[in-house]
């Protein structure tokens, strides 16, 4: 029979149903999403599917397959089928079960205590060209293909522990300063630290490449000066933009004893390598002609780094990936606020840069209030009737531009100004054209790809100092921007279904606030059209991470003129 007071059904084929309205809901969430996929979130019942990443995923952070049947059998309604118990205990098991070492003499080899294993890799034609010979009980490789190698093992379901060690690379030691520049007393975090330690492993074999998620605004560019330090040698940074350079050298100075001549800006308008050289992915990735050499790929080799770190390593390029692969002896640290990637490229974070070695979940930060209380509201507007008819004659890729850029959200922004005030205001979307109409209609500056850097400084100045109280921002705000004081953003349109965007969207408001720590973000999209399927798909992560959305019309939305901040305080 089975137990109507759980709210998890576990299906034979890895899907998962979670009722929403179970008041087991939020603790099962927090234990399934370790270890599963969130795929659909409807009002009543959730979607997750267990999937061989997720489960490996899973393994890096030293969750146990008891751990997961055990959660699984805790919250599920019914039995829990023995087939999908059976593959959480393979999948997990498989995790480290085939590894790479290296030798005293430097050869690398592949290892197992499973003869089974060692017999399938050594006949698998992806994993052949990179043998150099079959030995009784391992498999020696090509050494300088060990990046191949780890791809080629994780596509054929092999998640190797790379244990052959790194290279020191040049030395370079500094400390932590107790207090920033502005004289406020500073010291990393708790869960900084653990993360910091858990990636160092002691400098063991064990610790040293792998990816550390914490939540927008949780100190991630604090935790990679955490590991340079740790680690004591020269280090790559790899960042979105040249803003981004501009931030991480700010904190570096700010944080610690590391001197301003020591740190070069490789980018567009510099090309310095330092003990500390921070590059633009951008400026690695460029090349003279289509199809051509990539022009700064020398920058991995033109000094000894004994770190390379990728911030906001879910945009990581594809080419980079390339160049990665012949970095394995590199010690490797991806930072991010989330792993998803649109373009499915998880396997390559998990086998080049590493596994997940570190999360922690938004809302736990939140309870700590190291992040701001963020309220997720979509507020539905309806098309005048010419709009309508357009969009019902047009395509389905014109059919979302026409709904993102529908006018009627210039009202809904008005009513949302209104009602919180116009200061410390993000108006973020994906179409120039209608942030240039947003512009002039409530006179606010737009920043867009095209503006020029200092700019965009002068403008993020005048932000944080309360100067200039709104903002309307591209794409260029998706990533890297440090925007402390922003409470409420306003997503007018976005890039279809991406999750990871709506995530980095959300963490322009999520730093802490000074007395109320309290966060508003709204998301307009337009009524009855594909706007509101794709809005579905972006909400994905951050309702994995716990957010509720509270969904109005406009119509309703207008009802609760002059009470609609207490209206939401009240329903979340």
């Amino acid at each position: 029979m089975p137990d109507i007071n759980k709210p998890l059904i576990v299906q034979s084929d890895r899907t998962m149903l979670l009722e929403v309205e179970n008041e087991h809901f939020e603790d099962c969430r927090a234990r399934v999403s370790q270890f599963a996929e969130l795929e659909k979130s409807p009002e009543y019942l959730h979607t997750y599917r267990i999937t061989p990443l997720s489960l490996w995923n899973a393994a890096s952070s030293k969750l146990s397959s008891d751990e997961i049947v055990d959660s699984l059998e805790e919250f599920s309604k019914y039995p829990v089928p023995r087939n999908v118990i059976n593959e959480i205990r393979e999948q997990i098991s498989r995790y480290g079960k085939v590894k790479l070492v290296k030798e005293e003499d430097g050869n690398l080899f592949i290892v197992s205590d499973e003869r089974a294993f060692l017999n399938e890799i050594a006949n698998h034609r992806t994993v052949q060209p990179y043998i150099e010979e079959r030995e009784k009980d391992r498999i020696m490789v090509k050494g300088n293909f060990r990046g191949h190698i780890k791809q080629a093992l994780i596509r054929i379901g092999y998640p190797v522990e790379d244990l052959a060690g790194y290279d020191d690379g040049a030395k370079y030691g500094f400390n932590f300063l107790g207090k920033t520049g502005t004289g406020s007393e500073f010291g990393m975090r708790d869960y900084q630290r653990r993360s910091v330690e858990v990636f160092h492993a002691n400098g063991a074999r064990e610790g040293g490449s792998g990816v550390i998620v914490l939540p927008c605004g949780a100190g991630k560019t604090i935790v990679g000066i955490g590991v340079m330090q740790i680690v004591g040698a020269q280090t790559l940074i790899l960042v979105t933009n040249t803003l981004s350079i501009r931030q991480w050298k700010n904190e570096i100075l700010d944080k610690t004893d590391i001197k301003e001549e020591d740190i070069g800006e490789y980018s567009g308008e510099k090309k310095e390598i330092k003990p500390i050289t921070i590059a633009t992915y951008n400026i690695i990735t460029h090349r003279k002609k289509k199809g051509g050499e990539f022009t700064h790929f020398n920058i991995f080799s033109a000094n000894n780094w004994g770190l390379i770190i990728y911030d906001e390593v879910h945009l990581l390029p594809a080419p980079v990936f390339r160049m990665t692969s012949e970095l394995q002896a590199k010690r490797r640290l991806g930072l991010t606020a989330t792993l998803v990637r649109e373009d499915g490229l998880e396997e390559d974070v998990f086998s080049l840069i590493g596994p997940k070695k570190y999360d922690v979940p938004w809302k736990e930060l939140e309870k700590q209030s190291w992040i701001a209380d963020a309220r997720c509201i979509e507020v539905r507007v309806d098309m005048e009737e010419e709009l309508r008819l357009q969009y019902s004659l047009a395509d389905d890729r014109e059919k979302y531009r026409l709904a993102s850029e529908n006018p009627e959200k210039r009202t809904a922004i008005e009513m949302i100004l209104e009602e919180h005030g116009r200061s410390n205001v993000l108006i973020i979307g994906q179409y120039i054209d209608q942030l240039e109409k947003i512009s002039a209609h409530f006179e606010f500056p737009l920043i867009t790809g095209k503006t020029p850097l200092p700019e965009r400084e002068r403008l993020y100045a005048g932000f944080r100092t309360g100067e200039i109280p709104c903002l309307i921002v591209s794409r260029v705000a998706n990533f890297s921007i440090d925007l402390p004081d922003a409470a409420i953003a306003i997503q007018v349109s976005g890039t279809f279904g991406s999750r990871q965007e709506e995530a980095q969207r959300l963490g322009r408001v999520l730093r802490p606030k000074k007395g109320d720590n309290t966060a508003f973000f709204y998301s307009l999209v337009s009524r009855d059209t594909t706007e509101e399927r794709f809005g579905q798909n972006r909400q994905l992560f951050l309702t994995e991470q716990g957010y509720e959305y509270q969904i109005y019309t406009f119509e309703q939305f207008k009802e609760l003129r002059g009470e609609v901040r207490e209206t939401i305080l009240q329903t979340s």
